[in-house]
């Protein structure tokens, strides 16, 4: 029997493939499946940037005049259908995984002590094992974080009302989504950024990003002294000065599960350390997901899972980690590939006029694309697609890159037309510009 621990997409995708190949999976999760992702993270953000980009495109056109109202939104009717279609989509992964041939046993809490599972005191004997118990977001040791009104993604479906004022306090990809969606709903947003906010993100991508939350007040090396309040939070402190917010939310980062890991060999943040095999410290234990530290993306997790699978099937595997998109969900989808820079030349234009941005052709808010790519042999070195559609160019093109595609690839390619990418043409147009170059 291989004993999974944790339902998530790591933990999940392992177990789906293990079965599915004749192994015998009990998969513990002591909350829901779906992990993070579907519960606190991707799904849920996903939900209120559908709200708020309706909102937002309904503003642009009661601005031209072609609508004459602004729909508001009811904060805890979104909550409760959100709710709803959650438990939807974690009974139809339920039966997905069941179908495959797994055993799950829910309101367990798995642990690992050395190469021995566990699902609460119940020894589950295991030929093999596999760590997919995620992470948590980072609650930083502020004086005032226990106050009512501080929030976190996971205690967020406990917020009664929307706020007026919310400190969001991070500058990652979350301060930047929740601070969109918050700002878009009406309520007052300041970001309080340890560092340079999106620091890790494209330079074209972090500028957009920045266009795109407008009336959203960014403070960067801004770090917080305390959260203040007697009943509940008024304010917090910032570089001696005082804030006023009637809630904060945390978006400093992720944290591994691994508490309930013991015996393997772990890192400073508490990741489990692997090999690119997935391998742990432990024979026969494996790892996967958030549990194994950054990049903490969905994708991945599932992909680390795969691999985990498909080494304890004996079938060699190892996990990747170039090229590998992302993307920040605003007005639009700002998504990027960056693999290499150094030497590289770039293009950058607009984005195109098409579904979902032609009505922001007036406010200039038409997203862009980017192309770096070697100037002597057309190679490609990253790519950004920011508009409607962004994330889907940017997940093939990562593919593409992966496949050593270079812009010379493209003068054959044709495209759906009308569509917002722009990707494509300045490839084409970067083709033209090195044969140029090197054809005098």
């Amino acid at each position: 029997m291989i004993v999974v621990l944790g339902g998530g997409p790591a933990g999940r995708l392992a177990a789906i493939r293990l079965a599915s190949s004749g192994k015998q999976v009990t998969l513990v999760e002591h909350g829901g499946i779906g992990g993070q992702c579907l519960h606190s993270g991707c799904m849920p953000v996903c939900a209120m940037n559908d709200v708020a980009r309706l909102i937002h495109s309904a503003r642009e056109l009661k601005d031209l005049g072609v609508i004459g109202t602004v729909p508001g939104v009811d904060f805890q009717v979104l909550l409760r259908e959100m709710g709803k279609i959650q438990q939807k989509i974690a009974s139809i992964l339920d039966t997905e995984t069941r179908e495959a041939g797994v055993e799950i046993l829910y309101g367990k809490s798995g642990r690992l002590s050395g190469r021995r599972a566990y699902a609460g005191d119940e020894d589950l004997e295991a030929e093999a094992v596999i760590a997919a118990t995620g992470s948590r977001p980072f609650v930083p040791d502020i004086p005032g974080v226990d106050l009512p009104g501080v929030l976190t993604s996971r205690t967020l479906p406990g917020m009664k009302t929307l706020p007026k004022k919310i400190a969001i306090i991070g500058g990652s990809v979350v301060a930047a989504e929740f601070a969109y969606i918050f700002s878009t709903f009406g309520s007052e947003v300041t970001i309080l950024s340890r560092s340079t906010f999106l620091k890790d993100a494209d330079k074209h991508i972090r500028a957009l990003a920045i266009k795109e939350l407008e009336g959203v007040t960014i403070r960067e090396n801004a770090p917080v002294s305390s959260i203040n309040g007697r009943s509940r939070v008024a304010s917090v402190t910032c570089k001696n000065e005082e804030i006023e917010a009637d809630a904060v939310f945390l978006a400093a980062g992720l944290v591994p599960n691994s508490e309930s890991l013991e015996g393997v060999k772990k890192g400073a943040l508490g990741e489990v350390v692997v090999d690119n095999r997935m391998r742990t410290s432990v024979p026969d234990v494996y790892a996967c997901g958030d549990v194994v530290g950054p990049p903490y993306l969905t994708p991945v997790a599932r992909h680390q899972g795969i691999v985990a699978a498909d080494n304890i099937l004996g079938i060699p595997r190892t996990m990747d980690y170039q090229n590998i998109p992302r993307s920040i969900s605003l007005t639009h989808e700002l998504a990027y590939c960056i693999n290499e820079t150094e030497g590289m030349g770039s293009m950058v234009f607009p984005g195109p006029a098409g579904p979902g941005s032609f009505w922001s052709v007036p406010t200039g808010q038409t997203g862009l694309s980017k192309v770096i790519f070697d100037p002597e042999t057309g190679d490609i070195g990253g790519i950004c697609a920011a508009g409607p559609g962004g994330g889907l160019i940017a997940g093939y093109m990562a593919f593409l890159m992966k496949k050593h595609f270079t812009v010379h690839d493209f003068e054959e390619f044709i495209e759906v037309h009308p569509s917002t990418d722009g990707v494509y043409g300045l490839a084409k147009y970067a083709s033209s510009v090195v044969k140029k170059r090197n054809n005098p």
